[in-house]
Protein backbone atom coordinates (compact mmCIF):
# COMPACT_ATOMS: atom_id res chain seq x y z
CA UNK A 1 0.00 0.00 0.00
CA UNK A 2 1.34 3.44 -0.92
CA UNK A 3 2.43 5.50 2.06
CA UNK A 4 1.16 9.03 2.41
CA UNK A 5 3.47 12.04 2.31
CA UNK A 6 3.17 12.41 6.09
CA UNK A 7 4.23 8.79 6.62
CA UNK A 8 7.35 9.29 4.50
CA UNK A 9 8.78 12.26 6.41
CA UNK A 10 12.33 11.65 7.67
CA UNK A 11 14.13 13.44 10.52
CA UNK A 12 14.87 17.07 9.65
CA UNK A 13 18.47 18.40 9.82
CA UNK A 14 18.61 20.84 12.72
CA UNK A 15 21.26 22.99 11.06
CA UNK A 16 19.76 22.70 7.58
CA UNK A 17 17.60 25.12 5.66
CA UNK A 18 18.14 28.88 5.57
CA UNK A 19 18.13 31.63 8.18
CA UNK A 20 19.56 35.14 8.37
CA UNK A 21 20.67 37.14 11.36
CA UNK A 22 18.65 40.35 11.72
CA UNK A 23 15.90 39.26 9.35
CA UNK A 24 12.64 37.39 9.36
CA UNK A 25 12.93 34.63 6.73
CA UNK A 26 9.98 32.94 5.00
CA UNK A 27 8.74 31.31 1.76
CA UNK A 28 11.53 28.91 0.69
CA UNK A 29 11.47 27.64 -2.91
CA UNK A 30 14.35 25.59 -4.36
CA UNK A 31 15.69 24.75 -7.82
CA UNK A 32 18.88 23.05 -8.98
CA UNK A 33 20.84 25.62 -10.97
CA UNK A 34 22.95 25.30 -14.08
CA UNK A 35 25.93 24.99 -11.72
CA UNK A 36 24.52 21.81 -10.17
CA UNK A 37 24.00 23.47 -6.78
CA UNK A 38 20.68 24.04 -5.03
CA UNK A 39 19.37 27.58 -5.01
CA UNK A 40 16.71 28.73 -2.56
CA UNK A 41 14.59 31.75 -3.37
CA UNK A 42 13.17 33.11 -0.14
CA UNK A 43 11.51 36.15 1.40
CA UNK A 44 13.18 38.29 4.06
CA UNK A 45 12.44 41.56 5.85
CA UNK A 46 14.20 43.38 8.72
CA UNK A 47 13.55 42.39 12.32
CA UNK A 48 12.94 46.01 13.35
CA UNK A 49 9.49 45.42 11.85
CA UNK A 50 6.98 43.02 13.39
CA UNK A 51 7.09 39.61 11.72
CA UNK A 52 3.43 40.16 10.78
CA UNK A 53 2.54 42.43 9.02
CA UNK A 54 6.08 43.67 8.31
CA UNK A 55 6.32 41.58 5.14
CA UNK A 56 3.48 43.52 3.51
CA UNK A 57 5.61 46.66 3.20
CA UNK A 58 9.23 45.52 3.34
CA UNK A 59 9.68 41.95 2.09
CA UNK A 60 12.25 41.29 -0.63
CA UNK A 61 13.07 38.08 -2.47
CA UNK A 62 16.62 36.81 -2.02
CA UNK A 63 18.68 33.86 -3.24
CA UNK A 64 20.74 31.50 -1.09
CA UNK A 65 22.76 28.44 -2.16
CA UNK A 66 23.83 25.03 -0.90
CA UNK A 67 25.66 22.01 -2.29
CA UNK A 68 22.87 19.74 -1.02
CA UNK A 69 19.08 20.11 -0.78
CA UNK A 70 19.28 19.93 3.02
CA UNK A 71 21.57 22.95 3.36
CA UNK A 72 22.51 24.96 5.28
CA UNK A 73 21.95 27.62 2.61
CA UNK A 74 24.22 30.65 2.36
CA UNK A 75 22.85 34.07 1.38
CA UNK A 76 24.00 35.24 -2.07
CA UNK A 77 22.01 38.26 -3.25
CA UNK A 78 18.78 40.22 -3.29
CA UNK A 79 16.91 39.08 -6.40
CA UNK A 80 13.83 41.34 -6.46
CA UNK A 81 14.53 44.49 -4.43
CA UNK A 82 12.22 47.45 -3.93
CA UNK A 83 12.10 49.46 -7.17
CA UNK A 84 9.84 52.41 -6.43
CA UNK A 85 6.22 53.06 -5.52
CA UNK A 86 5.22 53.64 -9.16
CA UNK A 87 5.67 49.93 -9.93
CA UNK A 88 2.95 47.45 -9.03
CA UNK A 89 5.61 45.40 -7.15
CA UNK A 90 7.72 48.38 -6.16
CA UNK A 91 7.62 48.19 -2.36
CA UNK A 92 7.38 44.50 -1.47
CA UNK A 93 8.11 41.15 -3.15
CA UNK A 94 7.07 37.94 -1.39
CA UNK A 95 5.82 34.35 -1.94
CA UNK A 96 8.59 33.27 -4.39
CA UNK A 97 8.00 30.04 -6.33
CA UNK A 98 10.81 29.06 -8.68
CA UNK A 99 10.41 26.83 -11.76
CA UNK A 100 12.60 25.98 -14.75
CA UNK A 101 11.36 25.48 -18.31
CA UNK A 102 14.05 24.49 -20.79
CA UNK A 103 16.82 27.03 -20.31
CA UNK A 104 14.57 29.63 -18.64
CA UNK A 105 13.96 30.16 -14.93
CA UNK A 106 10.47 31.34 -13.98
CA UNK A 107 10.10 33.14 -10.66
CA UNK A 108 6.46 33.53 -9.65
CA UNK A 109 5.84 35.86 -6.72
CA UNK A 110 3.53 38.32 -5.01
CA UNK A 111 4.28 42.02 -5.37
CA UNK A 112 2.77 45.12 -3.79
CA UNK A 113 3.16 48.87 -3.51
CA UNK A 114 1.90 51.85 -1.51
CA UNK A 115 2.39 55.64 -1.73
CA UNK A 116 3.76 56.26 1.80
CA UNK A 117 7.17 56.55 3.45
CA UNK A 118 9.01 53.44 4.62
CA UNK A 119 8.53 52.31 8.22
CA UNK A 120 11.58 53.43 10.19
CA UNK A 121 13.24 51.50 13.04
CA UNK A 122 11.38 52.20 16.28
CA UNK A 123 8.31 53.53 14.48
CA UNK A 124 4.93 52.03 15.36
CA UNK A 125 3.42 49.84 12.63
CA UNK A 126 0.54 47.38 12.72
CA UNK A 127 -2.42 46.08 10.72
CA UNK A 128 -4.25 49.42 11.01
CA UNK A 129 -1.36 51.44 9.59
CA UNK A 130 -2.26 53.04 6.21
CA UNK A 131 0.89 51.51 4.70
CA UNK A 132 -0.28 48.05 5.71
CA UNK A 133 -3.86 48.62 4.52
CA UNK A 134 -2.71 49.94 1.13
CA UNK A 135 -0.01 47.30 0.77
CA UNK A 136 -2.46 44.48 1.43
CA UNK A 137 -5.00 45.82 -1.08
CA UNK A 138 -2.29 46.11 -3.75
CA UNK A 139 -1.08 42.49 -3.52
CA UNK A 140 -0.88 40.90 -7.00
CA UNK A 141 0.72 37.79 -8.52
CA UNK A 142 3.57 38.45 -10.94
CA UNK A 143 6.40 36.78 -12.84
CA UNK A 144 10.10 37.40 -13.40
CA UNK A 145 12.18 35.43 -15.93
CA UNK A 146 15.88 34.78 -16.44
CA UNK A 147 18.16 32.60 -18.55
CA UNK A 148 20.33 31.99 -15.48
CA UNK A 149 19.66 31.28 -11.83
CA UNK A 150 22.15 34.12 -11.20
CA UNK A 151 20.04 36.62 -13.18
CA UNK A 152 19.56 39.23 -14.44
CA UNK A 153 15.81 38.95 -13.93
CA UNK A 154 13.24 40.53 -16.24
CA UNK A 155 10.35 41.74 -14.10
CA UNK A 156 7.10 42.15 -15.99
CA UNK A 157 5.60 45.63 -15.75
CA UNK A 158 2.11 44.27 -15.08
CA UNK A 159 0.93 41.48 -12.77
CA UNK A 160 -0.03 38.22 -14.46
CA UNK A 161 -3.04 37.82 -12.16
CA UNK A 162 -4.79 41.20 -11.84
CA UNK A 163 -7.89 41.57 -9.73
CA UNK A 164 -11.33 41.30 -11.36
CA UNK A 165 -14.18 43.55 -10.14
CA UNK A 166 -17.21 41.65 -8.94
CA UNK A 167 -15.39 38.29 -8.70
CA UNK A 168 -13.90 36.25 -5.87
CA UNK A 169 -10.49 37.82 -6.67
CA UNK A 170 -11.60 41.47 -6.77
CA UNK A 171 -9.49 42.56 -3.76
CA UNK A 172 -6.12 40.79 -4.12
CA UNK A 173 -4.24 37.87 -5.64
CA UNK A 174 -1.24 36.20 -3.97
CA UNK A 175 0.45 32.89 -3.02
CA UNK A 176 1.06 31.63 -6.59
CA UNK A 177 1.41 27.84 -7.03
CA UNK A 178 2.32 27.09 -10.67
CA UNK A 179 2.28 23.62 -12.21
CA UNK A 180 4.39 23.78 -15.37
CA UNK A 181 3.63 21.32 -18.18
CA UNK A 182 6.06 19.94 -20.76
CA UNK A 183 4.58 22.14 -23.53
CA UNK A 184 5.13 25.37 -21.56
CA UNK A 185 1.52 25.73 -20.47
CA UNK A 186 0.79 26.34 -16.81
CA UNK A 187 -1.94 25.55 -14.30
CA UNK A 188 -1.73 28.30 -11.67
CA UNK A 189 -3.40 27.86 -8.29
CA UNK A 190 -3.52 31.09 -6.31
CA UNK A 191 -4.97 32.71 -3.22
CA UNK A 192 -7.53 35.48 -3.56
CA UNK A 193 -9.87 37.71 -1.58
CA UNK A 194 -12.86 39.69 -2.78
CA UNK A 195 -14.09 43.15 -1.85
CA UNK A 196 -16.86 43.17 0.75
CA UNK A 197 -17.80 46.81 1.09
CA UNK A 198 -14.55 48.73 1.56
CA UNK A 199 -12.59 45.82 2.97
CA UNK A 200 -11.84 42.20 2.11
CA UNK A 201 -13.60 38.90 2.61
CA UNK A 202 -12.21 35.50 3.55
CA UNK A 203 -9.38 33.64 1.82
CA UNK A 204 -10.30 31.69 -1.29
CA UNK A 205 -8.38 29.59 -3.82
CA UNK A 206 -8.63 30.12 -7.58
CA UNK A 207 -7.24 28.34 -10.64
CA UNK A 208 -6.02 29.74 -13.96
CA UNK A 209 -4.43 28.34 -17.10
CA UNK A 210 -2.14 29.76 -19.75
CA UNK A 211 -0.80 28.31 -23.00
CA UNK A 212 2.59 30.00 -22.50
CA UNK A 213 3.95 31.14 -19.16
CA UNK A 214 4.07 34.83 -20.12
CA UNK A 215 0.29 34.95 -20.39
CA UNK A 216 -2.46 35.93 -20.61
CA UNK A 217 -3.70 33.76 -17.75
CA UNK A 218 -7.35 32.67 -17.91
CA UNK A 219 -9.27 32.04 -14.69
CA UNK A 220 -10.99 28.67 -15.02
CA UNK A 221 -14.01 29.10 -12.75
CA UNK A 222 -16.29 31.93 -11.69
CA UNK A 223 -16.19 30.44 -8.19
CA UNK A 224 -13.26 29.46 -5.98
CA UNK A 225 -12.12 25.90 -6.76
CA UNK A 226 -12.27 25.04 -3.06
CA UNK A 227 -15.63 26.09 -1.54
CA UNK A 228 -14.52 28.48 1.23
CA UNK A 229 -17.31 27.43 3.58
CA UNK A 230 -15.80 23.90 3.63
CA UNK A 231 -12.12 24.44 2.80
CA UNK A 232 -10.31 27.09 4.84
CA UNK A 233 -6.83 26.66 3.36
CA UNK A 234 -3.92 28.72 2.06
CA UNK A 235 -0.32 28.29 0.84
CA UNK A 236 -1.08 25.79 -1.95
CA UNK A 237 1.57 23.76 -3.77
CA UNK A 238 0.45 21.75 -6.81
CA UNK A 239 2.04 19.15 -9.11
CA UNK A 240 1.10 16.91 -12.03
CA UNK A 241 0.34 13.23 -11.51
CA UNK A 242 -0.50 10.35 -13.84
CA UNK A 243 -4.22 10.90 -13.24
CA UNK A 244 -4.41 14.67 -12.90
CA UNK A 245 -3.05 16.93 -10.17
CA UNK A 246 -2.14 16.74 -6.50
CA UNK A 247 -2.02 19.61 -4.03
CA UNK A 248 -0.83 20.26 -0.51
CA UNK A 249 -1.84 23.32 1.50
CA UNK A 250 -2.03 24.78 5.00
CA UNK A 251 -5.08 23.61 6.97
CA UNK A 252 -6.15 26.82 8.69
CA UNK A 253 -8.65 25.33 11.16
CA UNK A 254 -7.60 21.68 11.37
CA UNK A 255 -11.02 20.35 10.40
CA UNK A 256 -9.72 18.80 7.16
CA UNK A 257 -6.54 16.97 8.13
CA UNK A 258 -6.96 16.89 11.89
CA UNK A 259 -4.27 19.40 12.90
CA UNK A 260 -4.66 23.17 13.01
CA UNK A 261 -2.04 24.77 10.76
CA UNK A 262 -0.82 21.35 9.65
CA UNK A 263 -1.00 20.34 5.99
CA UNK A 264 -3.66 18.66 3.86
CA UNK A 265 -3.44 16.87 0.54
CA UNK A 266 -6.05 16.90 -2.22
CA UNK A 267 -6.26 15.64 -5.80
CA UNK A 268 -8.05 16.67 -8.98
CA UNK A 269 -8.50 15.28 -12.49
CA UNK A 270 -8.45 18.76 -14.08
CA UNK A 271 -7.21 21.34 -11.57
CA UNK A 272 -10.73 22.68 -10.99
CA UNK A 273 -12.69 19.94 -9.20
CA UNK A 274 -10.79 18.98 -6.05
CA UNK A 275 -11.35 16.42 -3.30
CA UNK A 276 -9.40 15.47 -0.19
CA UNK A 277 -6.97 12.57 -0.42
CA UNK A 278 -7.89 9.29 1.29
CA UNK A 279 -5.26 10.13 3.91
CA UNK A 280 -5.78 13.90 4.04
CA UNK A 281 -2.97 15.04 6.36
CA UNK A 282 0.13 15.91 4.35
CA UNK A 283 2.52 17.20 7.04
CA UNK A 284 2.57 18.11 10.72
CA UNK A 285 3.90 20.92 12.87
CA UNK A 286 5.33 18.18 15.10
CA UNK A 287 8.91 17.77 13.84
CA UNK A 288 11.46 15.07 14.60
CA UNK A 289 14.97 16.48 14.30
CA UNK A 290 18.03 14.50 13.24
CA UNK A 291 19.33 14.53 16.84
CA UNK A 292 16.24 12.61 17.96
CA UNK A 293 14.46 15.51 19.65
CA UNK A 294 10.85 16.34 18.85
CA UNK A 295 9.43 19.86 18.64
CA UNK A 296 6.01 21.28 17.84
CA UNK A 297 6.74 24.34 15.71
CA UNK A 298 4.87 27.57 16.29
CA UNK A 299 4.33 27.78 12.52
CA UNK A 300 4.99 25.41 9.64
CA UNK A 301 3.65 26.68 6.33
CA UNK A 302 4.40 27.78 2.75
CA UNK A 303 5.12 24.12 1.81
CA UNK A 304 7.31 23.50 -1.24
CA UNK A 305 8.28 20.08 -2.62
CA UNK A 306 11.59 19.57 -4.39
CA UNK A 307 11.21 16.96 -7.14
CA UNK A 308 14.22 15.01 -8.41
CA UNK A 309 13.81 12.50 -11.25
CA UNK A 310 10.07 13.04 -11.04
CA UNK A 311 9.76 12.18 -7.35
CA UNK A 312 9.40 14.43 -4.30
CA UNK A 313 12.57 14.19 -2.21
CA UNK A 314 12.39 17.16 0.19
CA UNK A 315 9.70 19.30 1.79
CA UNK A 316 10.67 22.90 2.45
CA UNK A 317 8.57 24.94 4.85
CA UNK A 318 8.66 28.34 6.51
CA UNK A 319 8.78 27.81 10.24
CA UNK A 320 8.81 29.76 13.49
CA UNK A 321 9.54 29.06 17.12
CA UNK A 322 7.25 30.14 19.91
CA UNK A 323 3.85 28.98 21.09
CA UNK A 324 2.09 29.53 17.80
CA UNK A 325 1.04 32.45 15.64
CA UNK A 326 3.14 35.11 13.95
CA UNK A 327 3.19 37.49 16.91
CA UNK A 328 4.63 34.89 19.30
CA UNK A 329 7.66 34.07 17.15
CA UNK A 330 11.18 35.13 18.11
CA UNK A 331 12.87 33.48 15.12
CA UNK A 332 11.77 32.35 11.68
CA UNK A 333 13.61 30.36 9.02
CA UNK A 334 13.07 27.99 6.12
CA UNK A 335 13.53 24.38 7.17
CA UNK A 336 13.77 21.20 5.10
CA UNK A 337 12.44 17.68 5.72
CA UNK A 338 13.80 14.81 3.61
CA UNK A 339 11.16 12.48 2.16
CA UNK A 340 11.58 8.71 1.91
CA UNK A 341 10.69 6.96 -1.36
CA UNK A 342 7.21 5.47 -1.69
Amino acid sequence: MTRSLLERMLPAPKNGGFRMEGHWVWCGSVVQGEDGRFHMFASRWPEHLPMHPGWIVASEIVRAVSDTPEGPYEFQEVVLPARGAEYWDGRSTHNPHIKKFGDTYLLYYMGSTHPFEDVQPGEAYDLEDPRCIAGRANKRVGLAVSKSVFGPWERLDQPIMPTRPGRFDSFLTSNPAPCLHDDGSVLLIYKARRYEGNTHGKMTIGAARVDHYRGPYRVLSDDPVFPPERFHIEDPFVWKTEVGYALIAKDMDGNLGGEKHGGIQAWSPDGVAWRLAEKPQAYSRRITWDDGTVQVMGNLERPFLLFQNGKPTHLFAATADGSGGFRNASNTWNMVIPIAPE
